[in-house]
């Protein structure tokens, strides 16, 4: 088991918040700073469990305590941000350009391209461990819904695209297998083939969740893409497959 400090320490904040009364500690000092006795009145709990709670935050490192100017007498809490940011894991090595994989690169790798190419404006390219001979249409057609482009006859093979310094994302269960070689994924994605189903609504879902989940992948590889764009923000996706 890894027993590193920084996980050591998240574990500690995890568990601290683990209480809810602690947890709601943190929620009111979110946005500025109390007492311990104004905390007590506003959760409405007694001083000597705030006292308790207050300790477990403090020791956990969320919570730090200073004197006041004014009254010597009383103390204020404060929560300490960067512990809250330690919450997250760290983030992956940053990668040049991320390529994602599934078997046929006819949908699910291609619609993951563009969106990571509009999320980040970064490189992306996109491939098959067995590639269709072009894009399905459904996929063009909800990339185009979605104000993104695929090329149409767009496909590679994986062979053709991956480099060594690519961080390689299997988007389907079938590539996550086969990618046993030389090439194996960094991170897999068990998104369903909406290609089986084969019906707008199956693409919709095949798109949300590729959304959702580029979403959060971009801010571990790229910690400056924090902010979401707009489509009107984003440059036109150019996700011809195998292009640098």
């Amino acid at each position: 088991m890894d027993t590193e400090p920084s996980l050591s320490a998240r574990a500690r904040i995890h568990a601290a918040l683990g209480e809810p009364a602690r947890l709601a500690i943190v929620d009111a000092l979110l946005l500025g700073d109390a007492s311990p006795g104004e905390i007590a009145q506003t959760l409405r709990l007694p001083t000597n469990l705030v006292a308790h709670h207050v300790k477990v935050l403090t020791d956990a490192g969320l919570v730090a305590r200073s004197r006041s100017e004014g009254d010597r007498r009383r103390t204020y809490l404060r929560l300490c941000p960067a512990a809250l940011a330690t919450l997250t894991p760290p983030p992956l090595d940053e990668a040049r350009r991320v390529v994602f994989v599934c078997t046929h690169n006819s949908a699910r790798s291609q619609l993951a391209a563009a969106l990571w190419t509009w999320r980040t404006h970064a490189p992306a390219a996109s491939a098959g461990t067995a590639p269709a001979p072009r894009v399905h249409p459904r996929a063009v057609a909800v990339a185009r819904r979605h104000g993104l482009r695929l090329d149409p006859v767009g496909t590679a093979h994986v062979d053709d695209v991956v480099r060594a310094e690519d961080l390689v994302v299997a988007v389907c269960d079938n590539a996550h297998e086969d990618l046993t070689g030389p090439v194996r994924p960094r991170l897999h994605w068990s998104v369903p083939d909406p290609v089986r189903v084969d019906t707008d609504e199956a693409f919709e879902a095949a798109y949300a969740e590729l959304e959702a989940r580029v979403d959060r992948l971009a801010p571990a590889v790229m910690p400056a893409a924090s902010r979401r764009p707009t489509p009107a923000d984003a440059p036109t996706p150019t996700t011809r497959t195998g292009a640098p």
